[in-house]
């Protein structure tokens, strides 16, 4: 994988070609002072000082002398007081984004320049990547192990590695659609410009009602693909996500590399390998049944967590898990 692959995959580098096909969205070049506030792990955990008031947790503020255990803490002997916390401000940044957030309706998903912080959802008031303000913005993105990625490691895959960092970081906000449906998401395998992979893109629920969709859906897909996708984006190797409306059209979310930190899903990237083009036959993976589903970004862990594939975190853990179990069970035969 080259750095030029993965900069093409970078929203504010693509969405200009692809405009009329995906989400609508405003851009943001976030300022350094903010980027320093997202990777600074020094101090506690604060989110910026508001300057239009806007709280990202305002359903978890309560009054603590409500508490039954609420108690008043002894001064010290010396009558020292912590000094008060210098929270971050960015006045000019969260004006920008609120009047964005009203052009596109009020709410939205924001994301960095490739990542959404789909692994810190669990952590957002709405349990999910919609957004208000900034300071919800601010609170997923402080929150996420897959922005982190982007700021810091985005070209540790790349063998022509020259950069640590993209010259600039973009906030994408997305307009939020509540009414969209996770199983009709889908992620596409291109390898040597040919589409050789389709799979379900929520890999953790079981959708009865893409059994009898299947042929359907992947025939959309692959016109769409031909049409579209194809000949406007410059990659010979990568994937991109899709959604499919009720309408039967075929919507563009988002481009991603080929390997490096994107999923393969229900597909692993040694069988994309090997899948030779249009000579074999397009399949879409889908869950078949609840027995099929896989763990997913919604566990709000690391990948590496719940990934029990041969040579991952977990598979290592079981092997030294088992080999210890042995040497107890030998111990045990010999005093025995």
């Amino acid at each position: 994988m080259k750095e030029d692959e993965v900069n093409r995959c970078q929203i504010q580098n693509w969405y200009p070609k692809f405009k009329s096909l995906t989400i609508k969205t405003k851009f943001h070049k976030l300022p350094e002072s903010f980027i320093n506030y997202l990777i600074d792990d020094s101090g506690p955990f604060l989110l910026p000082d508001s300057v239009t008031n806007e709280d990202a947790m305002p359903n978890r503020v309560h009054n603590f002398e409500e508490e039954d255990d609420f108690q008043v803490p002894e001064e010290s002997s010396d009558n020292e007081t912590e000094p008060p916390l210098n929270r971050p401000s960015f006045p000019e940044l969260e004006i920008e984004i609120r009047e964005s957030i009203e052009t596109l309706g009020g709410t939205i998903i924001p994301k960095l320049n490739w990542s959404a912080p789909k692994d810190a959802a669990w952590i957002s008031p709405s349990q999910n990547l919609s957004c208000t303000c900034f300071n919800e913005i601010a609170l997923l993105f402080r929150s996420s192990d897959s922005l982190f990625h982007d700021l810091c490691n985005a070209y540790d895959s790349c063998s022509d590695k020259v950069s640590s960092r993209p010259e600039s970081f973009y906030l994408a906000l997305r307009k939020w659609y509540p009414s969209l449906k996770p199983e009709m998401e889908f992620r596409c395998f291109v390898k040597s410009n040919v589409l050789v992979g389709i799979c379900q893109r929520e890999v953790t629920t079981f959708y009865p009602v893409l059994i009898n969709e299947k042929d359907l859906i992947k025939g959309l897909i692959e016109e769409f693909f031909d049409d579209k996708i194809r000949f406007e984006f410059e990659s010979e190797n990568y994937t991109f996500d899709v959604y499919v409306t009720k309408e039967r059209k075929v919507k563009l979310i988002d481009f991603n590399t080929w390997c490096g930190s994107t999923l393969p899903l229900m597909y692993t990237w040694e069988e994309l390998e090997e899948i030779h083009g249009e000579c074999d036959e397009l399949e879409l993976r889908i869950v078949e049944s609840r027995l099929s589903v896989l763990p997913g970004l919604k566990t709000a862990v690391p990948y590496d967590y719940v990934d029990v594939s041969p040579g991952s975190g977990w598979d290592q853990v079981l092997k030294i898990a088992e080999e210890e179990f042995q040497k107890e069970n030998q111990m045990s035969d010999e005093v025995a």
